[in-house]
């Protein structure tokens, strides 16, 4: 696996790296080991998949507190989807800033993303699914969220009309601490 950090601190895009020959491929798309070299969560305790039926579907965007924080580990393991992050770490050089990155079934990139972000992402094709590890269990008192449109972050979908969940357009404005 190659980790390449971004500008976020902690957070990372993997590239697989494909041994390939003329039956296909093969890669590693998790090895604890590596992901303890590299400092980050390698214990991840949940695997969760969701498929996403249309095109510009948005889910997000998503964090916990109070101790039941996750880091998650996500890849597009079919179709194509915008993966958005927000560092909301009040301590972090990148407070309130985030990063966009496109997973597909194709591109085989996956998002390690820290403990203290907000996860979101819009599909860019029907029947979309996507495949992600949590270091921590789901914990329903602990869940919140930030609205996809907040004025805040400023993200760029690209899009003004999403697909989403009446909880996920409910989230109020951040409040920034």
């Amino acid at each position: 696996m190659i980790f390449t950090e971004t500008k976020l601190k902690g957070a990372y895009i993997i590239d697989l790296s494909l041994r390939q020959d003329d039956r296909g491929f093969f890669a590693r798309a998790f090895c604890a080991d590596e992901f303890k070299k590299m400092g980050l969560k390698y214990n991840m305790v949940q695997s969760n998949l969701s498929k996403s039926i249309h095109k510009n579907t948005l889910r997000g965007m998503h964090f916990q507190i109070d101790g039941a924080e996750e880091a998650k580990l996500i890849r597009c393991i079919r179709g194509a989807i915008t993966d958005v992050i927000i560092d909301i770490r009040p301590e972090s050089a990148t407070y309130c800033e985030h990063i966009s990155v496109e997973l597909t079934g194709d591109n085989y990139k996956m998002i390690y993303v820290p403990e203290g972000f907000a996860h979101g992402y819009l599909t860019n094709e029907d029947n979309s699914e996507i495949f992600y590890q949590v270091s921590n269990f789901y914990t329903p008192g602990s869940e919140r969220g930030i609205r996809w449109n907040d004025p805040l972050f400023g993200i760029n979908w690209g899009i003004t009309d999403p697909i989403i969940s009446e909880k996920d357009n409910s989230h109020p404005d951040f409040i920034k601490k």
